[in-house]
This record gives structure tokens, C-alpha cells and sequence, in this order.
């Protein structure tokens, strides 16, 4: 499942190595030369990961990231800062403000791509394309298949994304709005209402294999995918 990822880089020649790096990783790059370009894309799309470089004309890598980090709608988007410096005075204060990792120039596009990778799986796991299996509920996304106890599942596409994204987050409550933006994309007007709907249709699916009630209501306040 390719994520989107923006790259925060003023140094054309970088920035195209990155994007023509992250294209063959299977990701989705949007390009930034500043931190005023990064928040006009933003405003459109918001990333599943940010690669910010620490210097910048105007403000600095380092305050965009203090930013997204205080901002209740960008805090949970994982960051990679990207710099020259590697003093570990530096990469300290990179993690302190909310980054993720932290990779030094020159970087070997193989490393960036692990780190990519490791981030996502960390802080974004329904990005990956690792399957994922609890309770004898396995899901597949390079195959797209859904097996319950080696029986096969057939889930709808928004079903599948649903399920997947439960299932990358398990324990977790997640408001229906939250769920919206994870599943169905933040810029696409749906009714909270719809997920509902989603839900009843995964569940009915699930009972064949007798993992429905994995999927559990939490009232007033969303769902959760729970082995328990």
C-alpha cells in the first residue's frame, strides 16, 4: 500500500534523488522547497510521513517540526529529519521536538528506504505491505486476502481497508471521525454514519469465520479491534 510522503528539501538535487527513490520503493512523494510550500500541500493531502530537511529558507526544519508536533491535526505524522549535521547534540534536539528518526547527509538511498520502512511500520503499520495476523485473522495486503483460521474471507475493498487498518492498530479506540480519515482519506465528505454501515458489513463477513466479535463497539466513543 504506497504511502504518501513529503519531502521538506530546498536542494533540487536531493529532493530528486529522494523522490526518484521513494517512487521505486512504491511510495507516493509530494514535493516542498519550503516549509510555506509544505503547508499549501498540506492543506490538500495530509502526508503519512514528512522527510524534513533541519535547514530551510525561512523557518527551519526544526521549528516546522516543533509546529507539527503542537498542531492536534499533524501530530501523529511521523517525521524523518534529514541534515548535514551530525553532531549528537543535534540528532538529540531533532527527537526531542517529535521526530521519528533521523538520517545524515550523505545518506545511502537503501538506508533511507529501511528507515522509511521501519517508521511506517512503527507509527503507521497499515502502510506496509506486512501481513498482519491475530487470533487466527490473517490479512494480506500484497494478495488483498482476508483468512479467518485458513478459511478465506471475501471482504469488499473499503471492508478490506477497514479491517486492515483495525487490525494495524489493535487495542486502540478510534472515533468514527478518525476512522474516516484513516480509511476513506480526510479530504473526501462522508458521513460518520457510513462507517457504521462498514462495520456491520465487516462483521458479517467475520462470522463465518467466527471473528466478529473482534470488532467491538466502544459507546460514545468508536471502535476497536481487540483479540480479547
Amino acid at each position: 500500500m504506497p504511502a504518501n510522503i513529503l519531502v521538506v528539501e530546498d536542494e533540487p538535487a536531493i529532493q530528486e534523488l529522494l523522490t526518484l527513490n521513494l517512487q521505486q520503493g512504491g511510495h507516493n512523494p509530494l514535493r516542498a522547497m519550503s516549509v510555506e510550500q509544505a503547508q499549501l500541500l498540506m492543506r490538500e493531502t495530509l502526508p503519512d510521513l514528512i522527510i524534513l530537511d533541519w535547514m530551510l529558507p525561512g523557518m527551519s526544519g526544526i521549528e516546522f517540526a516543533r509546529r507539527l508536533k503542537n498542531d492536534d491535526y499533524t501530530k501523529t505524522i511521523p517525521i524523518i529529519m534529514l541534515t548535514a549535521k551530525s553532531e549528537e547534540a543535534d540528532k538529540v534536539r531533532g527527537l526531542e521536538v517529535g521526530a521519528d528518526d533521523y538520517v545524515t547527509k550523505p545518506f545511502s538511498p537503501r538506508e533511507l528506504l529501511a528507515r522509511v520502512k521501519a517508521v511506517l511500520r512503527r507509527r503507521a503499520p497499515q502502510m506496509t505491505d506486512d501481513p498482519i495476523e491475530i487470533g487466527g485473522l490473517r490479512v494480506d495486503p500484497i494478495t488483498h486476502r482476508v483468512t479467518g483460521n485458513g478459511t478465506l474471507i471475501d471482504l469488499g475493498p473499503t471492508e478490506f481497508r477497514l479491517l486492515h487498518f483495525l487490525m494495524s492498530n489493535p487495542e486502540r479506540v478510534h472515533s468514527r471521525a478518525h476512522v474516516l480519515d484513516k480509511v476513506w482519506g480526510d479530504r473526501v465528505y462522508v458521513e460518520d454514519r457510513t462507517v457504521d454501515v462498514h462495520i456491520r458489513r465487516l462483521r458479517k463477513a467475520l462470522e463465518a469465520s467466527k471473528h466478529e466479535e473482534m470488532i467491538q463497539t466502544v459507546r460514545g466513543v468508536g471502535y476497536r479491534f481487540s483479540a480479547h
